[in-house]
């Protein structure tokens, strides 16, 4: 499940262009939410980055987890092919500890 999606492909009400795919995974709750602004109205905490070479990056449209530098390849995901947001690389600080 994507906290905060309002669609199948976890879009949400912050995001959402056909490229706004990507959910990422909250290393303080364990939680996946479609981004950090869902996770502020959604929880009573910080976001917790990941580290980037654990899943932490989910394709909402076939649910495949990668980590960061598979993320970060090619903008698309490895399974499905679906692209991603290559905006989403300037919130990276957000989602990921710093490498």
């Amino acid at each position: 499940m994507i906290r905060g999606a309002i669609d199948a492909q976890g879009r949400c009400k912050h995001w959402h262009s056909l490229v706004d795919v990507v959910a990422n995974k909250c290393a303080t709750c364990g939680d996946w939410f479609a981004c950090s602004m869902c996770h502020a109205e959604l929880t009573d905490h910080e976001f917790g980055p990941m580290p980037r070479e654990e899943l932490a990056v989910k394709c909402g449209a076939c649910g495949t987890e990668m980590d960061y530098a598979t993320y970060t390849r090619e903008y698309r995901c490895v399974r499905c092919g679906h692209a991603f947001n290559t905006g989403c690389a300037l919130h990276a600080d957000e989602y990921f500890l710093p490498s």
